[in-house]
């Protein structure tokens, strides 16, 4: 079995965005194929806490290079005043062939690239009239940060940065952080913010609704990445794709309060992988909020995961650890 971790994963993936981005695309459009076995996340809670988890991904990817896996992921919001980063996370791949597990991967990184990736798909599929050149961000984190990296890939248009976030010094820094060529602003509350760009990314770790979007202009998408941001009439009032209804409709999401208040999911659009199988292009609309609500398929994990454990064996990354599982059974003795 190979093991990875973090400074390998991210000599694997820096400079890789095209090929992550891919990989992303054909594991949306495999999933909307239905060549994908993918049970809801598991979600461990803790008793009289409320604010951490851990989250299991359960997931099969087919294809040519199918395989099957997990990913574990915990979600400790305090661990950002202690210097430390939010999600930690592991990956285990398993082999089509025999079930033995293949891969131990370091996952937070891949977690974080996924999920930017997988916005970025999304606002290359959602285009408006006139390409973006603008982007707020909403959430000043390690989720956002790495949004931006993926949309100026499908977006090389876009030069200006609105940021807001409700600690001000971890905007400023977030600012620093940002490639000198873009011109960065920290909004004067999220009002702002919305209204700045036709293009916005909401990543928080926000656990109730708090906005309606009413601020937006005319035509945004508004990439919902922390999932619980957006009240009921924010939802209602938009043009509402996800990556997949069945999973974006439970865990108290926006979506999933939508359905409830409304004892149906007719306000669902489209469902992302199904408009990526289509040869037709898919332009915003002009007037309306387009909202992309993406639960956050555990086939993405194993997409990137796979791709992370193919160059890093090539290039010599990792520890092979020859006896992790133990040996084969004597052909006499079974």
């Amino acid at each position: 079995m190979l093991i990875v971790g973090n400074d390998a994963v991210r000599q694997v993936l820096d400079g890789r965005e095209l090929e992550v981005l891919a990989a992303v695309r054909r594991a949306y459009q495999q999933h909307a194929r239905g060549a994908t076995a993918l049970p809801h996340s598991v979600f461990l809670r803790f008793p009289q806490d409320t604010r951490n988890r851990i989250i299991g991904l359960p997931a099969f990817l087919g294809g040519d290079n199918a395989v099957a896996g997990m990913k574990w992921i915990a979600s400790f919001p305090g661990n950002v005043a202690d210097g430390l980063e939010r999600a930690s996370a592991a990956i285990i791949l398993n082999s089509m062939d025999n079930g033995h597990p293949v891969a131990l991967i370091e996952g937070s990184t891949i977690s974080a690239r996924r999920t930017a990736a997988s916005a970025a798909v999304a606002a290359a599929t959602l285009r408006p009239a006139t390409p973006d050149t603008g982007v707020s961000l909403i959430g000043c984190g390690v989720i956002n940060f790495e949004v931006l990296r993926f949309l100026r890939v499908v977006y090389p248009t876009i030069t200006e940065v609105t940021l807001h976030d409700l600690d001000r010094d971890r905007a400023a820094e977030f600012a620093r952080r940002c490639d000198p060529d873009l011109a960065v602003t920290i909004a004067d509350g999220l009002p702002a913010a919305l209204a700045a760009h036709g293009l916005v990314s909401v990543a928080t770790t926000a656990a109730v609704p708090y906005t309606d979007l009413a601020e937006c202009r005319p035509g945004t998408l508004v990439l919902h990445v922390s999932l619980r941001d957006v009240t009921i009439d924010g939802v209602l009032s938009s043009v509402n794709v996800v990556d997949d209804p069945d999973h974006v409709c439970r865990a108290a999401t926006s979506p999933h309060l939508a359905e409830q208040h409304l004892g149906h999911r007719d306000f669902i659009h489209a469902a992302l992988g199904d408009l990526l199988l289509t040869d037709t292009e898919h332009p915003r609309d002009p007037v309306k909020t387009t909202l992309f609500s993406p639960f956050g398929l555990g086939v993405l994990d194993l997409a990137v995961a796979d791709l992370v454990m193919t160059h890093a064996r090539a290039a010599g990354l990792g520890v092979e650890l020859p006896d992790f599982l133990p040996s084969a059974i004597p052909a006499a003795a079974r």
